[in-house]
């Protein structure tokens, strides 16, 4: 249960594949790992929306805020949401619907903290509250999250990065959806009873990543990621990104991430996404006070739909 958990909102991140945990920094590292919410400078604002699987109906907004306090860390808190569109309301007596409609409700806030222990040891924390609800149906939670950055080599060239995400207690439906009324044979009153939901544990997970420099200087980065991510409930899966960035104001993404069935020749695949990703982002000064807006854009390839599609803003002050 709570899949939304496992979708990456964010523009920057989703170009490269989301393997980019050991080296992903901002507000978008609350995602993989939020060790790398410790080198926000001083405040940023960051918003995606995301076209998830164009076909589907469905998209993703994101909205977050993180600021330095002092020599404490990083605080950040980010809002992300779900949006399925209107689904046509269904009974037994109407199969074909023509009542009206709903939407359900699924969200999660996220509050972090992160700090820089040390030139080279990064670390972070995030209480998560979820929520899922339709009219009359809903189940509310809590989950944590956990990260840990290692940075080390000539000019920082290396980092290594552990994460732990979505740990909590089950969660539950709940509500008036799961009652039901009906007379008791040899009664003339009609009594209602409440079923009782299974509980649903929480998509936890584990990434390690690395990530290396191959090329650094003043005019360009060449940026190499490898992930591996051990899920709970799903399949393992290997990732794999290259970031370039031309001097400040430009960045080029690509990525792959794959878990068993994705293959041409393999007959088992058991998501959507066929693997590729690519992006790319545009930074622009926004002010004599060192202001930074960025641009961002994203692409997921995927079978069947139409991939899926991820614009960001973000805004460092």
């Amino acid at each position: 249960g709570a899949g939304q958990l496992l979708m990456n909102p964010w523009a920057a991140s989703n170009g490269l594949a989301g393997a980019n945990m050991a080296s992903i920094t901002g507000l978008e590292s609350v995602f993989n790992d939020v060790a790398g919410l410790a080198f926000i400078n001083q405040n940023e604002i960051a918003t995606a929306n995301s076209q998830y699987l164009v076909g589907s109906g469905i998209s993703l907004n994101t909205v977050g805020f993180g600021t330095r306090v002092g020599d404490s860390g990083v605080l950040g808190l980010t809002v992300t949401s779900l949006n399925f569109g209107d689904i046509p309301i269904t009974t037994e007596d109407l199969p074909e619907g023509g009542i009206g409609y709903f939407s359900p409700a699924f969200s999660n806030i996220g509050i972090s903290v992160s700090k820089e222990f040390s030139n080279s040891i990064y670390a972070g924390f995030t209480l998560r509250i979820i929520s899922e609800s339709i009219s009359n149906v809903k189940a509310n939670g809590i989950a944590f999250d956990a990260g840990i950055r290692y940075v080390t080599g000539d000019d920082d060239r290396m980092r290594f990065g552990i994460s732990l995400r979505n740990v909590g207690a089950p969660m539950r439906f709940s509500g008036d959806g799961l009652t039901y009324t009906s007379t008791p044979q040899g009664s003339s009153e009609a009594i209602t009873m409440m079923m009782r939901s299974e509980r649903y544990e929480l998509p936890s997970l584990v990434n390690i990543g690395i990530a290396y420099d191959v090329v650094k200087n003043d005019n360009m980065v060449i940026e190499m990621n490898g992930q591996f991510t051990s899920n709970s409930f799903t399949k393992d899966q290997f990732g794999f990104c290259t970031e370039a960035r031309f001097g400040s104001y430009l960045a080029l993404r690509a990525g792959y991430l794959y878990e068993a069935g994705l293959l041409p020749h393999e007959d088992d695949a058991t998501t959507a996404y066929t693997g590729p990703s690519g992006g790319f982002g545009v930074n622009l000064p926004a002010g004599s006070n060192g202001s930074i807006i960025g641009l961002d854009y994203s692409y997921r390839t995927s079978n069947p739909f139409s991939g899926t599609h991820t614009i960001g803003l973000n805004i460092s002050l």
